[in-house]
């Protein structure tokens, strides 16, 4: 029976794509991936949050699905989200109801 990997070693169910092909698979590689940032931008909030999440999942067993959901806010910061009308459900036929007619 295999042991399942503990603290930073952990992996992400899904791994981070980062440009250029790379992954980040573990949380050790995540945490590398933030040292590795300049210092100005590692004090961005959504950075020090990723930071803040990485150590909890680390250190306190947690699941590494928020880990990875602040990894992924930090890294895709700058991109606006916008409303695609087209996306949105129609709501064909629509009954009335007997009390409207």
């Amino acid at each position: 029976m295999r042991k399942k990997p503990q603290g930073w070693k952990r992996p992400f169910e899904d791994h981070i794509p980062l440009l250029r092909g790379r992954q980040l698979v573990t949380l050790k590689d995540a945490a590398s991936y933030i040292m590795k940032l300049p210092k100005a931008e590692q004090k961005c909030p959504e950075w020090q949050a990723a930071t803040e999440a990485l150590i909890l999942v680390a250190e306190h067993n947690g699941p590494t699905m928020f880990a990875r959901i602040g990894m992924m806010r930090a890294l895709h910061r700058h991109v606006e989200r916008v409303f695609a009308p087209s996306r949105k459900d129609h709501h064909w036929g629509r009954r009335k109801l007997a009390r409207d007619r």
